[in-house]
């Protein structure tokens, strides 16, 4: 479990594919990560396998590759880093399990007085749990549902803070982005759905 809140910035070191997935060495300030530990790598919850030093890897199996946009990552793009929540940490952000739903694509952006606004296109499982002020996880970022400007689009607001301590700053149009849409809005949905289905039953 995770909560959105990026702690670190890494760098991808080494991205090799093969048969079995995509083998991914990443560097970060930590220096004392653990074999087996969790880590949210641009949001999706991965293994660590080894660590050493300032340096990580991870493997993302097939079907995460499917569902991210691991596939295109090459040596030195930076990536958000986020350590899995411990009982009684604070949780800053939001509740993010670290499972990628989808991936947007980066539309407008302009500034608004301090703010930088984002218009990300969202795939359909994303867009049916958003809604405005509500949560969403870009890259591992914890942020807002500022507005939903059309159908399948969302708009989020970034604060210097963020443009600076994240990755966020450096999407520009066209990019693509992971995204995790709300946990309690898929809960919802889900709920709501049975009940729907119970009902023309």
């Amino acid at each position: 479990m995770f909560t959105g809140i990026v702690t670190a910035v890494g760098t991808v070191a080494a991205a090799e594919v093969g048969e079995a997935g995509l083998e991914l060495a990443i560097t970060s300030p930590w220096r004392r990560l653990a074999a087996g530990e969790s880590i949210a790598v641009d949001g999706a919850c991965l293994t660590v396998e080894k660590a050493r030093g300032g340096r990580f890897s991870v493997h993302v199996v097939a079907t995460s590759l499917e569902r991210t946009g691991f596939g295109a990552y090459q040596p030195g793009r930076r990536v958000n880093l986020e350590r899995a929540l411990r009982a009684g940490d604070r949780l800053g952000g939001h509740l993010v399990q670290g499972h990628v739903d989808g991936v947007g694509t980066v539309g407008r952006t302009r500034q608004e007085g301090d703010a930088w606004l984002v218009d990300i296109a969202v795939p359909p499982s994303v867009a049916e749990v958003s809604i405005p002020l509500g949560s969403i996880t870009v890259d591992g970022v914890s942020l807002t549902v500022n507005a939903i400007p059309s159908p399948g689009v969302i708009q989020v607001s970034l604060i210097p803070f963020t443009l600076q301590h994240t990755t966020l700053g450096e999407r520009r149009p066209g990019d693509r982005v992971h995204l995790e849409g709300d946990t309690i809005g898929k809960y919802v949905r889900q709920f709501a759905a049975a009940q729907l289905k119970g009902m023309k039953g």
